[in-house]
């Protein structure tokens, strides 16, 4: 009879993980299992997987089920379907900040969360735990005999003159299919009205539009683009080591810094072993793992106090702003308008 309700339970589990889209889904299993943490990430297993195993080495009994969706199918899953995951994990600050506002979040204090700084936490609910630069990619071979652009306005003025070169070339996030890609644009857009410029100019040269870095980056290195605009650093640097033709630019004027977030959701059946996970990742151990394993930097504010064009985007309430409803659809409207030209 036990049998038959494990089973049972695990069969309405999927049930409800299969009611959004799943990218990926992996457990990663103890041998003498005590307890099961499921994690619902927008960050790909393989990147997840050495924190994973060296979480489990410290915690010998604990199963881990790591599943991986884009975030705003993640947003989703918290927000309407109340998908009873231990730990939510998003590399969309907005959308975890309105999770986490909405009071969809647990609160937590540890030792570990009180070694952050203030800029990294909100309310003892949403966690920072790496630190990306959200960068330009280019091709140096395709470039050519162009000058690799310093600033957005350096990039207006070489796509201006060179609309030949970048014709249906350019690759940039696609804001209304990507959680991350809205992010971006909309904090550029608070940044400076540089990027309406540089979006009118890119809009003329027919760009392609993507929901993810990875996609763009593939087709970087494929040749069929020069650029891609508003990448995550993290990705592009592992792709580097081998890909000699590859160049990273953090672009001067300012180079915005996304924080990958964390918190435990209301509807966790194990939250204390979701704030285990939390606290294992902003750790020192962890953070030490995540600069060694994983291709993101930990959270570290000496290293942008070396980079004055380096610009945090904060936990703050200011990140709800676009996300309510009537300003996002005036937002993607008028980026549409620019980039799609209707």
């Amino acid at each position: 009879m036990r049998v038959f309700f494990i089973a049972l339970g695990l069969m309405l589990w999927g049930l409800v993980a299969s009611a959004f889209e799943i990218e990926e889904d992996r457990w990663f299993r103890s041998a003498a299992e005590t307890g099961a943490l499921h994690i619902l990430s927008s960050t790909d297993t393989a990147v997840f997987a050495p924190l994973i195993e060296a979480y489990q080495a410290r915690n010998p009994g604990v199963s881990v089920h790591y599943v991986v969706t884009n975030t705003q199918a993640l947003f989703h899953a918290i927000a309407d379907e109340q998908a009873d995951f231990d730990l939510a994990i998003s590399s969309a600050m907005d959308l975890q900040m309105k999770l986490a506002n909405d009071g969809l979040a647990l609160s937590h204090q540890s030792p570990a969360t009180a070694r952050l700084p203030a800029w990294a936490h909100w309310r003892d609910q949403l966690f920072g735990f790496t630190q990306e630069p959200v960068v330009m990619a280019l091709s140096r071979r395709a470039l050519g005999a162009a000058p690799i652009p310093e600033t957005r306005q350096d990039l207006i003025r070489l796509m201006r003159d060179h609309p030949d070169l970048f014709a249906g070339r350019i690759g940039t996030y696609d804001p209304a299919r990507s959680g991350a890609g809205y992010l971006f644009a909309s904090q550029d857009a608070r940044q400076s009205d540089t990027f309406w410029r540089m979006s009118e100019v890119m809009g003329g040269l027919s760009p392609h539009l993507y929901a993810s870095t990875g996609a763009m980056l593939d087709d970087l290195q494929a040749g069929k683009l020069i650029l891609a605009y508003n990448v995550l650093g993290s990705y592009l640097a592992d792709r580097l080591k081998t890909w000699p033709d590859g160049e990273m630019v953090e672009l001067r004027d300012y180079t915005q810094v996304l924080l990958r977030t964390a918190f435990v959701p209301v509807t966790a059946q194990r939250p204390d072993l979701g704030r285990g996970f939390l606290d294992f990742l902003i750790s020192h151990a962890g953070q030490t793992l995540i600069d060694e394993r994983t291709g993101f930097s930990r959270i570290d504010e000496a290293a942008l106090a070396e980079g004055p064009h380096l610009r945090p985007i904060r936990l703050d309430p200011g990140l709800l702003i676009y996300v309510d409803p009537l300003i996002k659809a005036g937002f993607l409207d008028e980026w549409a308008a620019a980039v799609l030209r209707r």
